[in-house]
C-alpha cells in the first residue's frame, strides 16, 4: 500500500467513525450524501433550514467534528425552547473534507438541493474562499463564517463570528514582548492566505513595539521535514516562534521544535489558533508553555460558560471534540445564536436581505467567554479576548488564563 492509499484508508476509517458518531447523535444519512437532523416537532410553515459545512474527514477533522457537535447542541437548545418564534430549525450537514474542491460540490447540495436559509462553516481561509461564491453570489444565500482568521473579508451577506488579527495580536504580542521579554520572532507558516495576512499584521505590531522578525517562511501544508527551519531558529537566537503551520504539517513541526530543546532553553511557542482541541494533534508535553489568545478557554469561569460546558458534556459525554475556541466552535455557537436573534428581529421573515439587515445589529448578552455584538456595517463582532498559557501535567493539559480584554473591536471593514 502506497502513501496515497494509506491516506485514503485513514480518511475512510475516520469517516466511518464520524458516521457512527453522527448516527448515534440522531443524524440521518441522505440518499445523495450529507446528513440531516430533523426537529422533533413540525410547524405549518415548515422548518427553518440551516446548513453546516465543515470537515468531518481530512486533516482538519478534529476541528470540524467539534463544529457540527456545537451546531447541534446550539440548535437543540433553541428547538427545546420552542424554536425561533415557534418555528423549529432543521439542520443539514455536508463534509468539506479539508479539500476545497470536494467542498464546493457538497456545499452546492446545501443550496440547490436542500435549499437552506443560511450556511455556517468553513475553517481554513482557503475553504472560506472556495465556498463563499457558491453560497453568497451564485447561491444568493446568507453565509456565517465562524473561525478566527486573517481579516479583510468584507463581502456583503458574509458575517464573521470569530476573532480578527487586531483582536488577537494587539494585546498578545505586547504581552509576549513586555511581560515575557521575548523580542526575536520567527514566523514559520503554511503557504496560504491566513498566515500571509496574519503575519503581515503581526509583523507591524512586533516592530511597533521594538521587536524583530528574524525570518518569515512559508511551506506546503503537508511538509514533514523542518530541520532547516529549526536550525534557523537556533542560529538566529529566536526567542518566540509565532506559528501558523497547520495540519498535516503542524504535527511534525511542533514535534521537531520540541525535540530541539527550544522550549526547554527558554523559547516561547505562540499560536493564535491553539486551544484545548489541540490535544487531538499533539502529545501534551509538546504543548507545555504554549501561549495563545482566543475569545474563550475552558478555564473562563463565568456562570453561563460553565453552564454551556456542562450541557455540551451531557449531550456528548464521551467526545474528544471539545467545545472551545480555536476550532471555530465558539464562532459556530455565536453564529447560530446571532442568526436566531436576527430572525426574531425580522418577525420570522427568512429572506436573505431582511435577516442580513437584522444580523448587522445583533447583540448577544451571553455566550462562551461572554457576550458579543456585531459591529454595524462591518460584518464582524466585538467579543471578549483572553490570553492563556498551556500547562501539561500527567499527560493532560489545561490553559491558565492570564489576561482578559472586554468587548474588543475587530477593526475590520
Amino acid at each position: 500500500m502506497n502513501g496515497t492509499d494509506r491516506a485514503r484508508g485513514m480518511d475512510r476509517r475516520r469517516f466511518l467513525t464520524g458516521a457512527g458518531a453522527l448516527t448515534a447523535a440522531g443524524w440521518i444519512a441522505g440518499f445523495a450524501g450529507g446528513w440531516v437532523l430533523r426537529p422533533r416537532w413540525a410547524h405549518a410553515a415548515g422548518p427553518i433550514k440551516m446548513g453546516i459545512a465543515t470537515d468531518i474527514t481530512g486533516a482538519i477533522a478534529p476541528s470540524g467534528n467539534a463544529n457540527w457537535q456545537v451546531a447541534q447542541f446550539a440548535v437543540e437548545q433553541i428547538n427545546a425552547a420552542g424554536g425561533i418564534l415557534g418555528q423549529p430549525i432543521e439542520l443539514y450537514l455536508e463534509d468539506t473534507a479539508s479539500d476545497p474542491k470536494i467542498a464546493v460540490g457538497n456545499v452546492r447540495k446545501l443550496i440547490q438541493e436542500r435549499k437552506v436559509d443560511v450556511v455556517l462553516g468553513g475553517i481554513t481561509s482557503a475553504m472560506r474562499q472556495a465556498i463563499k461564491d457558491p453560497i453568497v453570489n451564485r447561491g444568493r444565500t446568507l453565509y456565517i463564517y465562524p473561525q478566527l482568521y486573517e481579516g479583510q473579508e468584507c463581502t456583503k451577506f458574509l458575517f464573521n463570528t470569530g476573532p480578527s488579527p487586531a483582536q488577537q495580536c494587539d494585546r498578545l504580542i505586547p504581552y509576549i514582548m513586555k511581560t515575557l521579554g521575548k523580542k526575536r520572532f520567527a514566523m514559520p507558516s503554511a503557504n496560504y492566505v491566513w498566515p500571509q495576512l496574519l503575519n503581515k499584521y503581526a509583523r507591524k505590531v512586533i516592530e511597533a513595539n521594538g521587536g524583530e522578525v528574524v525570518f518569515e517562511e512559508y511551506y506546503p501544508l503537508d511538509q514533514a521535514e523542518y530541520s532547516a527551519t529549526i536550525s534557523k531558529i537556533r542560529d538566529g537566537k529566536v526567542d518566540c516562534v509565532f506559528n501558523t503551520v497547520i495540519p498535516p504539517g503542524l504535527q511534525p513541526f511542533v514535534k521537531q521544535l520540541y525535540e530541539s530543546g527550544f522550549q526547554k532553553n527558554g523559547g516561547v511557542l505562540s499560536c493564535v489558533y491553539y486551544d484545548e482541541n489541540l490535544l487531538n494533534y499533539h502529545p501534551a508535553n509538546e504543548m507545555e508553555g504554549l501561549i495563545s489568545c482566543l475569545d474563550y478557554f475552558q478555564a473562563v469561569d463565568d456562570p453561563f460558560s460553565q453552564k454551556l460546558q456542562q450541557g455540551y458534556a451531557k449531550k456528548f459525554p464521551d467526545t474528544k471534540y471539545l467545545f472551545t475556541a480555536g476550532s471555530a466552535a465558539t464562532g459556530m455557537y455565536r453564529g447560530v445564536k446571532f442568526y436566531e436573534e436576527a430572525v426574531k428581529a425580522t418577525g420570522g421573515k427568512l429572506g436573505r436581505e431582511e435577516v442580513a439587515a437584522a444580523l448587522d445589529h445583533a447583540v448577544l448578552s451571553q455566550g462562551p467567554g461572554g457576550g458579543a455584538a456585531m459591529v454595524p456595517g462591518h460584518y464582524h463582532a466585538k467579543m471578549n479576548m483572553y490570553i492563556a498559557v498551556c500547562k501539561s501535567e500527567a499527560g493532560k493539559t489545561r490553559y491558565d488564563v492570564i489576561d482578559k480584554a472586554d468587548m474588543v473591536d475587530p477593526r475590520e471593514c
